[in-house]
């Protein structure tokens, strides 16, 4: 990735840009706060881009910030600073009207497959509502069609009546796919999708997701805390702390060769398949707290858990920069790991 966000020039041809996408939420006054009105920065100045048809996985611990960058991607939210660029259009500040068509393209899968659905509504009706929303199938063709996606999930389509308690867990996480699939999207927003399910389930739901990429060129933005989960899907991978983006680039290279220590204290602590690089769990894990993003700390924000903090690191914030001379793996960090350090 290059300055910016923008992909390599060799790479798939780009259907999302971030450019220093911020977002702030104002709090008031109150019980728990008494001395007054803050802010939360739940996003502060990330530059990102998806490929079509490959994955950027993000990655980081709770109250990073990953599910609000999420939702701004998807205009859910309003952004308080920055751009927002897909498939060549920029979306930033179009109205709810205008972006209409753009909510056929950028579809999203949620954390719990129960919540996400409308227990009182069958599933039948639950897959075509994008469908009659969007006036995408005329209404005698709506039950062939759901159906149609039912069984592309891996559904039995004769359970299109049934009401989504009838279902277990993954089976709801592949309706939600489903209705997310059902106006043929290009962008699919992965939020948390199988950190609520058993792990069995999470492979099935995984090898679905990918199974389908290749089979309907999406691109995917997948976010969870799991780094071994990140792992199995992504292309690119960026590491979010506190509302920034500490590291990024090929899945590969942030593996095998992390840059920053928080890349590495999160690799310590996942599960470790791999016996090359089982001896990072023997390392120290990540220790401290995350800090509140209402009073991120000066400089560098991973700087009060960071075991090579300095004083320049309280000083001044760190940049992404290219990390050993690869312009694709950037990092934000004063004093980053060297590849022999990174890799022990």
């Amino acid at each position: 990735m290059t300055e910016n966000g923008a992909l390599p020039s060799d790479a798939a041809p780009e259907l999302l840009r971030l450019t220093d996408v911020t977002k702030h939420f104002p709090v008031g006054r109150s019980f728990v706060r008494p001395r007054g009105a803050g802010t939360v920065r739940a996003v502060d100045g990330i530059s990102l881009a998806v490929a079509a048809g490959q994955t950027l996985g993000i990655v980081g611990e709770t109250g990073c910030g990953k599910s609000t960058l999420a939702r701004c991607i998807a205009r859910l939210y309003p952004l308080t600073s920055g751009q927002i660029v897909f498939d060549g259009r920029d979306i930033t500040t179009l109205s709810r009207s205008d972006l209409r068509p753009v909510r056929r393209d950028v579809q999203m899968v949620f954390q719990d497959p129960f919540s996400s659905l409308n227990a009182r509504r069958r599933v039948g009706s639950i897959i075509a509502e994008p469908l009659i929303v969007h006036k995408a199938v005329p209404r005698t063709g709506l039950r062939a069609r759901v159906q149609q996606l039912m069984e592309m999930v891996g559904l039995n389509p004769e359970h299109y009546n049934r009401f989504p308690a009838d279902f277990s867990g993954g089976q709801r996480q592949r309706i939600g796919i489903a209705r997310a699939l059902a106006i043929s999207p290009k962008l699919l927003i992965c939020d948390e999708p199988v950190s609520a399910l058993d792990v069995s389930i999470q492979a099935q739901i995984i090898n679905l997701l990918a199974d389908l990429q290749a089979e309907l060129q999406l691109g995917y933005v997948f976010i969870a805390h799991d780094l071994t989960v990140i792992e199995h899907v992504s292309d690119r991978v960026a590491v979010m702390y506190l509302g920034k983006i500490v590291e990024t680039g090929p899945a590969e290279a942030i593996y095998s060769s992390p840059r920053h220590h928080y890349t590495k204290a999160l690799l310590a602590a996942a599960s470790v398949p791999d016996p090359d690089r089982a001896e990072l769990r023997q390392e120290a894990a990540l220790s401290g707290e995350l800090p509140s993003p209402m009073d991120p700390p000066s400089g560098c924000r991973f700087r009060t858990r960071c075991p090579a903090a300095q004083q320049l690191c309280s000083e001044l914030e760190p940049s992404l920069d290219q990390a050993n001379g690869d312009a694709d793996h950037q990092v934000a960090c004063h004093f980053p790991l060297g590849r022999m350090e990174a890799t022990r």
